[in-house]
């Protein structure tokens, strides 16, 4: 994992991030998705700071494991679509710049620490990056889980392969497919979901297993997630999907999808 310099990283404290929060208590590293106005959808700088904090995370010992939530009624709603078609939002971030494409399946990977997922509202698109990419995901009762992309002329290449990791392949290409919301119970029979609890039992739950990991050897999770990783090499497959997924984006389909779904219209394919 090298997309930033020793030095900035080390100056962590010092930067403004304006799309995640972060905080290190007892071991753990929490980062929480932090734009609930819109539905934590994966900003260009925002994917940047979870990288940077990520890397931080890579290279802090005192780090034993890394919680991900998020603020808002929405997980993450996938790829910022208005970002994808060059309306960028301004913001005032003052993370730097990676120095390399970052692509969010292989970021999950390289990261040799254990990741738990608390996912207290819906999730869709893109956001299975990060669900897909924990090692345990707990979820509240009644969530919606939904892969809407081929709806807007698109296909959720990256997200085919991070879910390869935990769900039977039929499963998923039905799922890519159809573009259906999934049951969140089904989810859990599927893989995607390590457990389903009560709204007020998600942060109980979420402690539970972290405090079990954290007093486990750190140096012995490290070896066997990194062993995981080599063993389950997809690098290859993330830069070849995510090459496949700008061919789509620049498609007749998914100009009209993109745009149908900005202007909340339907879709009229060629």
């Amino acid at each position: 994992m090298n997309y930033f310099n020793e030095k900035d990283i080390q100056n962590i404290k010092s930067y403004k991030f304006d799309f995640i929060e972060l905080d290190e208590t007892d071991f753990v590293f929490t980062v929480t998705l932090n734009r609930p106005k819109k539905k934590n959808a994966l900003h260009p700088q925002m994917i940047n700071e979870i990288a940077f904090a990520f890397q931080y995370a890579h290279y802090e010992n005192k780090i034993r494991a890394v919680l991900i939530r998020a603020n808002g009624n929405v997980f993450c709603a996938g790829l910022d679509l208005k970002a994808l078609s060059g309306n960028i939002e301004k913001n005032n971030s003052t993370v730097p710049e990676s120095s390399s494409k970052i692509l969010i399946g292989e970021l999950f990977n390289k990261l040799y620490k254990p990741k738990l997922c608390e996912i207290n509202g819906d999730v869709y698109a893109g956001g299975f990056l990060i669900i897909a990419g924990c090692n345990y995901v707990v979820a509240r009762e009644g969530i919606k889980l939904g892969l809407p992309e081929v709806k807007r002329g698109i296909f959720p290449m990256q997200v085919m392969e991070s879910l390869s990791r935990v769900m039977p392949i039929r499963n998923i290409m039905d799922w890519c497919i159809r573009g259906y919301n999934l049951d969140v119970l089904k989810a859990k029979n599927l893989g995607l979901v390590s457990k389903v609890v009560k709204s007020q039992d998600l942060e109980n739950e979420s402690q539970t297993w972290l405090k079990e990991v954290v007093s486990n050897s750190p140096i012995a999770i490290k070896l066997g997630l990194e062993a995981c990783d080599k063993i389950n090499s997809s690098k290859s497959n993330h830069e070849y999907l995510s090459n496949i997924l700008k061919k789509v984006l620049q498609s007749s389909d998914a100009k009209e999808g993109i745009d149908a779904f900005n202007n909340k219209r339907v879709p009229k394919w060629k």
